[in-house]
């Protein structure tokens, strides 16, 4: 088998594969999207980093591909879609560069609070000028964390070791975890009004986008210094630039950027109070020698049919098991988006309970797939079936799993439940039906219902009286929205009743609030299944 190294890893990584029996490697670094065309015509695998990119042009002119391993975290450089259609498999190298980039952050933090990188300058220039360079002490101050992940974590414990006080903002995080880190949890207006240091380390997504802009700087303190190791555009980068003109931030840090690489002609070059460097987050000899092995070992198991291992478009199983699971893998994830969507921010414990085939077979794939629906739309880009359980770990909450052989209802049931602090429980169970296993919602918190998890799902508790369905009806259809269908689930006759609309499209705020100010209606909730 033909192994092709596209881009450069640890040599650790490329002699390992050398050492492997019947197996072929070809190092080919910095060859041109032509190159690559040629070279993958008869290779097995291919691993790249962040250079080269693995396009569907490239996968078509590569028939014997069976994966693509990318040295790193993210694959915006491999078409996981095309991918997944052709049966090859995608993996990456999670957290081999937690510590890196948590060293990393805290580098940038010293730089800030002591400009050692200004006053190094200042002496190759020979002269001695130690008043210009007074910096200010880490001990006894206030460091905001935003995102308390991996890495967050790791910031947070060496930030701890300089005898700083901890506050962090990560609506997902749980209580139990905090406790554990000794943090103090707080919302994002705390945290930036009464940081004196403040470090982003989120996923980038449409909520995280610009997290701290032009308001959050006006609610800071004068002085405050703020750095971004993660991802560019976390930190507005227009406001950030205002704020370091005009003093109200002493010092910044940026790894990062909106646009890499940074234009030459960026303001932020010209800016004497900022420390900047070229994205070298998992740069140390360290990180690249574990991504560098864990590529290697990863894309072994994957072309010698061994177990999968951190596999982005699939679980890392046999494929007999996979197989047989095929069916509830999609019903899974359903059920993780929308427990997330109807459930609190912070919750402690997500219990499942599996019925029917699935005690016998291993559903560990299963599992990790609700983790994955759980995490879809609040950890960004990076999460898949394989690092799932670590963010779900790294936010505190417990995953309990349970195989019943209590009779259901139901030949086939998954049941979801997440739990908060406080011990209130919300719920969603799934099954399979038909000869096509078509994946259906059966109950939302306690109540029977029956939906497609699919689209756009509208939830409401609303009195039981009659007219509702026409009222319901008149609000959707001003705007144009149609309801594909709907299923009523009520306690007793004139009681409350949970209502589940399927409907085409995605009503506006307008609609959804005249609905919330109907004297009927409660808990109007949008969910995107």
């Amino acid at each position: 088998m033909k192994v092709l190294v596209a881009d450069k890893i640890a040599p650790s990584g490329v002699d390992y594969l050398r050492k492997q029996p019947d197996i072929e490697v070809v190092e080919a670094y910095g060859s041109s999207p032509e190159k690559i065309l040629e070279l993958v015509a008869d290779v097995d695998a291919v691993i790249v980093r962040s250079e080269t990119k693995i396009t569907r042009e490239v996968m078509e002119a590569a028939p014997s591909l069976k994966a693509v391993g990318r040295a790193g975290v993210g694959v915006d450089n491999i078409d996981v879609e095309a991918a997944t259609s052709r049966g090859i498999i995608v993996m990456n190298t999670p957290g081999g560069n937690t510590v890196a980039t948590a060293e990393l952050t805290f580098t940038h933090l010293l730089c800030g609070a002591r400009p050692v990188p200004q006053a190094c300058a200042s002496m190759r220039e020979g002269k001695w000028d130690r008043k210009a360079f007074s910096g200010t002490e880490l001990f006894r101050k206030t460091i905001g964390i935003c995102g308390v992940g991996r890495i967050g974590g790791e910031v947070a414990r060496r930030a701890q070791a300089f005898g700083m006080k901890v506050l962090a903002y990560d609506p997902y995080l749980a209580p139990s975890r905090a406790k554990t880190l000794d943090i103090e949890p707080v919302d994002l207006d705390t945290l930036v009004r009464e940081a004196d240091y403040i470090t982003v380390h989120m996923p980038k997504t449409e909520r995280t986008s610009n997290l701290i802009d032009a308001a959050a700087f006006a609610k800071m303190k004068d002085g405050v210094r703020i750095f971004n190791c993660a991802r560019g555009g976390l930190i507005q980068e227009s406001a950030l630039l205002e704020a370091l003109k005009s003093g109200k931030v002493a010092a910044a840090g940026l790894d990062v950027y909106e646009k890499e690489p940074l234009p030459e002609d960026s303001e932020f070059r010209k800016l004497p109070n900022v420390v900047l460097t070229p994205h070298l987050g998992a740069s140390t000899q360290e990180a690249q020698e574990n991504v560098g092995v864990e590529v290697a070992e990863s894309i072994l198991e994957a072309i010698a049919g061994g177990v999968i291992m951190n596999a982005v478009n699939m679980p890392s199983v046999d494929k007999k098991t996979l197989q047989a699971l095929k069916p509830y893998l999609d019903l899974a994830t359903k059920l993780g988006t929308v427990v997330q969507q109807i459930s609190p921010e912070s919750i402690e414990k997500l219990k499942v309970t599996y019925w029917g085939k699935l005690v016998e077979l291993d559903a560990n794939p299963v599992t990790r797939s609700i983790m994955f629906g759980y995490l879809q739309q609040i950890s960004g880009e990076n999460v898949n079936h394989v690092n799932a359980p670590v963010l779900i770990k790294s936010l505190g909450i417990e995953v309990d799993v349970t195989k019943s052989n209590v009779e259901s209802d139901y030949t086939e049931l998954i049941q979801l439940e997440a739990t908060n602090g406080s011990g209130k429980t919300y719920s969603v169970s799934g099954t399979l039906i038909g000869k096509n296993f078509m994946p259906r919602i059966v109950e939302i918190n306690g109540r029977d219902v029956e939906a497609t998890p699919e689209g756009t799902l509208l939830l409401l508790e609303n009195q039981d009286v009659p007219g509702m369905v026409g009222t319901l009806g008149q609000i959707l259809g001003r705007e144009n929205v149609n309801i594909a269908a709907m299923s009523l689930s009520r306690n007793e006759v004139g009681g409350r009743a949970l209502t589940v609309l399927a409907l085409d499209s995605e009503p506006g705020r307008e609609t959804l609030d005249e609905i919330s100010a109907h004297e009927a209606i409660s808990n109007v909730m949008l969910v995107k299944a």
